[in-house]
């Protein structure tokens, strides 16, 4: 079953009508080469399709010599590069093609390294269009199925994920075979392997220590001497797993009061199937004591899947004084202030005192009952 994915018309309008690179970052597995290979299909161009795992490709691509990149192209429309950051300057030769064959369009895809590199951003400068393609959102399957239908199906989600493979399959057994797949086999080894982490056992730690303190503020200091590492080392290892789509982050908002908290931050992890194979638990909701830690890593990574897929330009933060006043979730946009309280059981809390009357910001509660307006 193919699943339109929202960025899809925008991907589309900007083939057809820029002459820009267009770049689709996202992890592993979350569909970057079957949106590529619909949106060929879609506009009918002439395409040379390459995976840049084969070196003969791997020796032109990064040769920087017009003569060879013109010849590889001749007679094509349009240029698709599969996990572009294998190859070794492809930024730069992204930039000759670009500047150089002026008919000819371009897509490259990439995960992990392809941004950490720096292969693509300085060379294509003002040349080139970034999408990120996310595991698939709710809204996403709205296309294919109705709310009735995803309301009932929210404990499959919240146990494991949404990758692509993953929402596709009914079986729990396979489910759960799929997702250790995913992860053991494209995220972690990405992570590992193509950035170099000195202490991969103690890296696949620290990403389950940040699965056991999903909505919880998290200390590198405690991080740093639980696993017998600098906290330098720490910070550049969770800079990994954000640049690799296995974690995202959220600050504390503030606006300078002396009561807030704001020095140790909050982190999610983009899937539930992801978060928890590291913790190794697939049990159903009924037996579990992570409801609510599982509800608001949903809620909140859906939101921002929600923001991402429709260039929704926001900021986002939690908020927290030391008194103890606290909001899961705020949003920062054209001025206006809202802040959320993400609950998994039917408990409608008041809005914070301080919150309300020193910002004056907006408040809504989320939960079983409304949360598909608030992520699709």
């Amino acid at each position: 079953m193919i699943i339109p994915r929202i960025i899809q018309n925008s991907l589309t309008e900007t083939l057809k009508k820029t002459h820009k690179v267009i770049i689709i970052y996202g992890a592993r597995q979350t569909g970057k080469t079957t949106l590529s290979k619909e949106l060929i299909r879609q506009t009918g161009l002439k395409t040379l399709i390459i995976n840049a795992d084969q070196q003969k490709y791997i020796d032109v691509l990064s040769s920087s010599d017009l003569s060879q990149l013109k010849a590889l192209t001749e007679g094509y429309e349009l240029l698709f590069i599969d996990e572009a950051q294998r190859v070794p300057e492809i930024g730069i030769n992204l930039k000759i093609l670009h500047d150089e064959q002026a008919g000819l369009k371009i897509i490259a895809t990439g995960s992990s390294s392809f941004d950490l590199a720096k292969k693509i951003t300085e060379p294509l400068t003002g040349r080139k269009k970034v999408f990120t393609l996310f595991p698939i959102s709710q809204q996403e399957l709205l296309f294919n199925q109705n709310k009735f239908e995803l309301s009932d199906s929210l404990n499959e989600y919240l146990i494991y994920g949404s990758y692509p493979a993953v929402s596709t399959t009914v079986n729990h057994a396979q489910k759960q075979e799929l997702i250790e797949e995913i992860g053991n086999s494209y995220l972690f080894k990405d992570v590992i392997e193509m950035t170099n982490i000195k202490y991969p056992n103690k890296a696949r730690d620290l990403l389950r220590l940040l699965a056991f303190q999903i909505g919880s503020q998290v200390s590198i200091h405690e991080l740093s001497r639980t696993l017998k590492l600098n906290q330098e080392t720490v910070e550049n290892y969770i800079r990994l797993f954000e640049k690799t789509f296995i974690v995202f982050r959220l600050c504390g908002f503030s606006r300078n009061l002396r009561k807030e908290v704001t020095k140790m931050d909050k982190f999610y992890f983009w899937d539930n199937g992801v978060r928890n194979l590291l913790i190794n638990n697939f049990s159903s909701l009924a037996f579990r004591n992570d409801q609510g830690a599982l509800w608001e890593n949903f809620v909140i990574s859906e939101r921002m899947k929600y923001l991402s897929n429709n260039r929704m330009l926001t900021n986002t933060y939690f908020w927290r004084t030391y008194t103890g006043s606290e909001l899961d979730y705020v949003e920062e946009r054209d001025g206006m202030l809202t802040g959320f309280e993400i609950k998994y059981g039917k408990k409608i809390p008041k809005v914070p005192k301080t919150w309300a009357d020193i910002y004056n910001g907006q408040f809504q509660v989320i939960n079983k009952e409304n949360y598909l307006d608030f992520i699709t």
